[in-house]
């Protein structure tokens, strides 16, 4: 099995491509468990993988040059690059650069929709819910609690999460504690729970739409 850096790394400083597959994919690092454990599950050893910082999700107007650098950088070393990101906040910014770069990318408008299913996810129409994966549960801390400030003003709550309801967590696995860390979550946030497993959704069906890709030329 592929050995992953620690989640604080993904965060802050995303994953370099290791291997010498034809294939690269170029992903968030809040997707690279999933993404490498497709790969090995499915014996895709043509393909490598490199993630960008998961932080950038907290600064969305970065997500777009920071693929079209990290396509430039591999594309020599690379048969097929593909971006697995949704729009996730750009705009549509992102989709327009892939495709003057002639590179895929994942539809939709951000990762809850794809693990779901995009079709799904739309009909639920969800205003009030809060959504977190499970990369989102283990890093809940650096992605929300301390950027928004409520480590040290925890009375910001209400203004931040007023308008929820609900959170809900996603759960890619089957996995009890990771459960109980994203129902903490909800607790401190005043926020009902609800669990949805979702395994790997649409990124699944991406990935397996690029192996075949590859495969067949």
């Amino acid at each position: 099995m592929t050995s992953l850096p620690d989640d604080t790394t993904l965060t802050d400083r995303g994953l370099d491509a290791q291997g010498t597959g034809r294939v690269l994919i170029i992903a968030c690092g809040a997707l690279a468990r999933e993404i490498l454990a497709l790969r090995d599950k499915n014996g895709w050893d043509h393909i490598d993988l490199t993630c960008l910082p998961a932080i950038l999700h907290n600064h969305p107007d970065r997500i777009t040059d920071a693929v079209r650098a990290a396509v430039g950088k591999h594309r020599a070393a690379y048969r097929d690059i593909y971006v697995a990101y949704a729009d996730c906040g750009t705009g549509g910014a992102l989709q327009a650069a892939c495709d003057a770069l002639g590179v895929d990318m994942i539809a939709g408008p951000h990762c809850y929709s794809f693990f779901e299913g995009t079709d799904a996810f739309a009909a639920h129409d969800e205003i009030t819910a809060f959504y977190l994966t499970d990369f989102l549960v283990r890093q809940f801390d650096a992605f929300v609690w301390k950027p928004l400030g409520l480590d040290r003003h925890p009375d910001l709550r209400d203004m931040y999460f007023g308008n929820y309801d609900t959170l809900i967590y996603q759960a890619q696995t089957d996995d009890p504690a990771l459960t109980a860390a994203a129902k903490s979550c909800a607790e401190r946030l005043g926020l009902a729970f609800e669990r949805r497993f979702t395994g790997y959704g649409d990124l699944a069906t991406h990935m397996r739409g690029w192996a075949a890709r590859t495969s067949s030329e």
